[in-house]
């Protein structure tokens, strides 16, 4: 029996650990994937407080390493469902089933996709979600990004100092990301901005060879190494829809307090419902849902 089961390991499921530890109180995170969330991808993380440069691998690091040193068991299992008890909180995942007195989620969220045909078939040849995991692969090459907020901004930027050329594809006539990224991006000689366009085909068999990019009902067919998608992210909340009230998008509804619907289940980051999403909020999150679920322990209603 635990006190705190957390269902994600990013920066809001183990700032949760952290502190619920120092509660002293037993803490189990489970984790799908690799600890870190999707600051793990990062090359260098700027904004958070504390850090003028840090990578994303080493600050996701250290969160793992301080929950670890407070007691928080961290164990990497694909959570299936939750069971919501009055008292007693089940987690069943793909090895066994936990139980605890209350639970945070924190799954954040995935990459969005383009919903094309043969999509899923070239993830690893040639088609990648992440650039700085897989932009070394195509050094020289000609590639290809799809988005327009700060994730495809940074990536293109990354990007244009490894590959020979870089496409930059965006639905609209204007970006999402900030002016201060987006002028750096300008000045890159080697970076081509597609607005107002789509992809709307990836031509390729055994890896991807070219892409159809449509503007203006008019179709460009450009050969490309590499195309990395950065339209989005979609909140990790299937196994929990018919339990914890979400939103049309899919992401839980809760106030700042970080309730959701249901006594004793709390939420925490990127899945939640909200206005900005980045890593300090993310951390906010974290130990505002931890406190509140301890408070919800310590209460009366929970002395079995």
């Amino acid at each position: 029996m635990y006190d705190i089961i957390i269902i994600g390991a990013g920066p809001a499921g183990l700032t949760a650990a952290i502190y619920a530890s120092r509660a002293s109180k037993k803490v189990l995170v489970l984790e799908a994937n690799s600890y870190g969330g999707q600051i793990i991808n990062a090359l260098s993380i700027e904004n958070y407080p504390g850090n003028m440069h840090i990578s994303g691998f080493d600050l996701a690091s250290s969160f793992y390493h301080q929950a670890k040193e407070l007691g928080a068991v961290i164990l990497f299992e694909r959570v299936l469902s939750i069971k919501n008890g009055k008292k007693i909180k089940k987690v069943i995942t793909d090895k066994t089933t936990y139980e605890a007195k209350a639970i945070i989620i924190a799954t954040g969220c995935s990459s969005r996709s383009l919903s094309l045909s043969n999509e899923k078939m070239l993830i690893g040849r040639g088609l990648s979600y992440c650039a700085t995991c897989d932009g070394a692969f195509f050094r020289e090459k000609i590639v290809a990004i799809v988005g327009g907020g700060n994730t495809a901004i940074e990536d293109a930027i990354y990007l244009s100092d490894i590959a020979k050329k870089v496409y930059l594809i965006h639905r609209r006539d204007k970006f999402k990301a900030d002016d201060k990224s987006i002028n750096l991006l300008r000045t890159k000689t080697n970076v081509e901005f597609l607005l107002n366009s789509n992809v709307v085909k990836l031509n390729g068999n055994d890896k991807l060879e070219s892409i159809d990019v449509k503007n203006n009902n008019k179709i460009r067919n450009i050969q490309v190494d590499g195309l990395f998608i950065a339209i989005g992210k979609v909140p990790e909340t299937d196994i929990f829809k018919n339990i914890i009230n979400l939103d049309d998008n899919g992401y839980i509804i809760a106030k700042e307090n970080c309730h959701t619907n249901k006594l004793g289940i709390f939420v925490a980051g990127d899945v939640r419902r909200k206005n900005i999403r980045q890593l300090v909020t993310a951390t906010s999150d974290g130990s505002i849902a931890a406190i509140e679920a301890i408070n919800y322990i310590n209460s009366n209603k929970m002395k079995i």
